[in-house]
């Protein structure tokens, strides 16, 4: 396929892309349909009905991906009426493009751009996740260092803040730390928090914010006090999450959250540097 027919198809194809219902980006099947190179409405229809199938088929909620609406269109008299429309996600195009006519060149070109979008889509999904793990993992060292500071303030010293930090894992995975790291194969010398998945991560800095909370509130004056507040509120939010169904013992480990970050940066270094190829 030509350079300049793929940059046409791919502005095309753009230009069409931009509406959103709810922050859900969709396009419409009467567009779609001529970006397909399809004429006739009722020709297109049936390939649309093959799409809904694979949806179906592939345990999609054929509803969530294609939504009936009506639309407006304009008469030679200048009048308007409506007319049947249908809503498509973007898995939903990919679909219909992979039950389109291979010979032509504009099925031939959707099904490579939507399968690139949808994985496009799943790749940024992926990156927002690892990147708010990270950002739930710097968070939790704040607040830990945060209540450190408090029992020092308070207490006129922190030297068992390793101590009631553990005294907390225990609480909160009703084994302790060492098991945990055993369980999850962290070596001895890192902080179980590093490979934390990000729903432990904030179960842990809650916890930890309302120790510093109630320390602050109550005045607390020793160690012991503040330890015991520590272990209650995380015996606390054990509950919360064993009433969810989650067993965070049972949780499995994630990623260093050292190399993850180490692999973000290195991602996003490479990212600004690669050109764009369609400029070429």
């Amino acid at each position: 396929m030509k350079k300049d027919l793929v940059h046409s198809l791919t502005q095309n194809f753009e230009a069409h892309a931009n509406r959103t219902e709810g922050g859900v980006e969709f396009w419409l099947a009467r567009d779609l349909q001529h970006l397909l190179g399809y004429s006739k409405w009722d020709n297109f229809l049936n390939v649309v009905s093959k799409a809904k199938t694979a949806c179906e088929v592939s345990g999609h909620a054929v509803p969530d991906h294609f939504a009936d609406v009506g639309k407006m269109v304009g008469l030679g008299s200048g009048s308007q009426r409506e007319v049947d429309d249908i809503m498509l996600t973007r898995y939903a195009c990919y679909l219909v493009a992979q039950n389109g006519d291979p010979r032509k060149q504009e099925i031939a070109f959707a099904q490579t751009y939507f399968a690139l979008q949808t994985r496009r889509a799943e790749l940024i999904e992926q990156r927002l996740l690892e990147a708010e793990r990270v950002q739930a993992r710097r968070k939790l060292s704040e607040t830990e260092k945060e209540l450190s500071g408090v029992i020092f303030q308070q207490t006129g010293g922190n030297q068992d803040f390793a101590l009631i930090r553990s005294k907390g894992d225990h609480a909160l995975f009703g084994r302790n730390t060492q098991d945990m790291k055993a369980r999850w194969k962290v070596p001895a010398s890192r902080p179980l928090a590093d490979f934390a998945p990000t729903l432990i991560l904030k179960a842990k800095d809650f916890a930890t914010e309302i120790t510093i909370h109630n320390s602050r509130e109550q005045r607390m004056r020793s160690e012991s006090e503040i330890s015991q507040e520590h272990v209650s509120n995380n015996k606390a939010v054990r509950q919360t999450l064993l009433g969810r169904g989650i067993r965070p013992e049972d949780l499995p480990p994630e990623e260093d959250v050292r190399k993850l970050e180490r692999r973000l940066a290195a991602e996003d270094k490479k990212a600004l540097k690669k050109p764009d190829a369609l400029d070429d």
